[in-house]
Parts: C-alpha cells; structure tokens; sequence
C-alpha cells in the first residue's frame, strides 16, 4: 500500500461501502419493489445518516491527509479534485433524471463532497478556525434551516430546501459541509503533519490487505456501480420492477 494511505481510513471508508450496500437493497425494494414499507424513517433513517456521516467525515479528514502530503499544496489541485467529484456527481445527476425523472438526484453526496473539497481547501489554507466548534455551529444551523420550506430552487444546493421539492438523495452543503469540517478536525488532530498520532493496536495490522479495505480503496467506482448491480440482482430475483425508462 502506498505510504500516504492509512489502513484505517480505508478500512473505515469500506464500512461505509458495505452499510451503504446494505441500506440501498431494501431502499431499493422499498421504492421501486412490490414490498411496501419506508426506509426513510425510524432506524433505516438512521442508518442512512450513519453512513453519510461516515462518508463525509473520512473525505474531511483525507483531505487534511492529501493536504499535508503533496508537495503542491496549491489551491489548481484541489479544485480539480472536487471538481472531478462533484462532475461525477452531476453525471449521476444525469442519469437519475433520466431513470425517474421527479426524484433526481440534484444535490447528492458526490456534489456535496465534491464541492466541500473546493472550499476546506480554503480552510486549512487561510481560515485559522476551530473546525470542530465551527462544524457543530453549522449542523446546528442546517438542522434548523431544514424544517423550513421556500419558493425558490436556486440555493437548495446550500439547504434551502424548496417546498415542492422531491429527491431520492439530498446532501445540502448545510447542514453536511459541518460534517465535513469536523472531519478535518479530526485530521488536524490526529494525523498532524500527515502523520499518525496515535498507535493502532496489533489486531488491525492486517487491515491494509482485508476485503473491506480493498472496498474503501475503491469506493469512487464502487460508489457508481454498486446501484446498478443491486438493481439488476433484485430484478433478477423478482423483488423490484426497472424504472420506466428500462425495458
């Protein structure tokens, strides 16, 4: 494994990968299957902001790491990098749309990322601010901004949800970009310099070359393709119907 990689960031991030699988098979039953039951409530809306949680706090501290790592911390880097994300998000944006139509995707967690990268950059550069204290803050704040509804479209993607709006994914930059920060805490924190402060037992020596880590290592492409596959299986076996679009 490269140097500049950390077996328990991967191993973590397959976590997520593996949740992230397991919500979206009943998700998906749920919502274009022939069972009728939600997961957007009670312990799956949990586990569902679990996992996004976990999502979004490994890309805040991975970006301290690549931060701390490179040899070109300038800003054309980064931005490139959540501009890559957040293009691959807009492609999924695509793709929903033209799947299920109302529902699409227009601010997922690959936008919210994708553009979260663009703008810590900026905080770890300039910005000489508790990250934690200030990600708490904007939580707050975006939780709150939530129970609100308003007739406009143009600022959802920072969480002011419009009233008539519907997505099967909707990350706003508030309250998740908190998230975000909090996780760049933790990497300020904790891998200072790009290096680990702390020593991992021995029991997670192996980590680095177990199937889940391989998962968090792949996670970008895993992320794209894990839908398609669970869709085309759940189909196969009978528990969903394609959408409209599908033959």
């Amino acid at each position: 494994m490269a140097s500049n990689r950390f077996a328990e960031i991967d191993f973590l991030r397959g976590i997520a990968i593996l949740l992230m699988a397991f919500y979206h098979i009943f998700y998906d039953i749920g919502v274009f299957g022939f069972l009728s039951f939600s997961t957007n409530s009670g312990l799956w809306l949990l586990l569902s902001r679990f996992t996004a949680s976990l999502f979004v706090l490994i890309a805040g501290i991975s970006l301290t790491l690549s931060y701390n790592h490179t040899t070109d911390p300038t800003f054309r880097k980064f931005f490139f990098r959540g501009l890559f994300i957040f293009s691959v998000g807009l492609f999924i944006t695509l793709v929903t749309w033209l799947l299920v139509g109302q529902g699409a995707i227009l601010f997922g967690i690959l936008h919210l990322i994708g553009l979260s990268i663009i703008l810590g950059y900026f905080f770890l550069r300039y910005v000489k601010v508790n990250f934690f204290t200030l990600g708490v803050l904007l939580i707050v704040f975006g939780i709150a901004l939530s129970t609100q509804r308003f007739d406009f479209p143009w600022l959802l993607w920072l969480g002011f949800t419009p009233s008539a709006m519907y997505s099967l994914d909707y990350v706003p930059l508030l309250p998740w970009f908190g998230v975000f920060l909090i996780g760049m805490e933790f990497g300020t924190a904790f891998y200072a310099n790009g290096k680990r402060q702390f020593s991992l037992p021995k029991l997670f020596s192996t980590l680095s070359n177990s199937f889940v880590s391989f998962l968090g290592q792949h996670s970008l492409a895993i992320y794209l393709l894990h839908q398609p596959i669970i869709m085309l299986l759940l189909y196969a076996f009978g528990f969903v119907h394609l959408p409209p679009i599908l033959p």
